[in-house]
């Protein structure tokens, strides 16, 4: 069974998005590539049972196993050495991607005290958007009673054809991502 939101794409938001855009060839409307996230542990040198936590956090959250990020060069103001593990990550394609970007939008988002909107000007010059969370306890696959350390992450999408920030704004917008006004 494919994911709710695929299919929404595919019969909805496809065909509005390439009326809007303007664009002739259905393969030229931008899609959803990929959506990578990634969790920050810098404090696992000296407790490397953090990365662990993190790790399975990050694998309760996405449904799938996360990889270790090491450190590229070592920075003496962080206290980091060259190949330290500094984070961890996992990158998400096709069905599971689609579910997760269901649960992020419909249960997590409207769980953040304060919530105001996430920013609309977080997109790079490929039109991938990034976000941050304060916390993981926003998920509710996440047990809070085991969770020791209270870890943001990172949530970046990468869209495919969009060629400027509008268009994967206007994708975005069409999955129900509640940008700021």
């Amino acid at each position: 069974m494919a994911a709710r939101l695929k299919e929404k794409y595919r019969t909805t938001i496809l065909p509005a998005l390439k009326d809007e855009l303007g664009r002739t060839n259905v393969m030229n409307v931008p899609r959803l590539e990929k959506i990578v996230v990634n969790v920050g542990v810098g404090d696992s040198q000296t407790e490397p049972r953090l990365m662990e936590e993190a790790m399975e956090v990050l694998a309760q959250i996405t449904g799938q196993k996360g990889s270790i990020r090491t450190a590229r060069r070592s920075i003496a103001g962080f206290k980091v050495r060259e190949g330290a593990k500094i984070g961890c990550m996992a990158t998400l394609r096709g069905d599971r991607m689609y579910e997760f970007l269901d649960r992020l939008l419909n249960v997590a988002i409207p769980r953040i005290r304060d919530f105001r909107g996430v920013s609309a000007k977080s997109f790079d010059k490929q039109g991938n958007y990034t976000m941050g969370l304060r916390e993981q306890t926003i998920f509710p696959e996440v047990n809070i009673d085991g969770v020791t350390r209270v870890r943001g992450m990172n949530i970046t999408f990468v869209i495919k054809n969009s060629g400027s920030a509008d268009a994967s704004r206007a994708l975005l917008r069409r999955f129900g991502m509640p940008f700021r006004s």
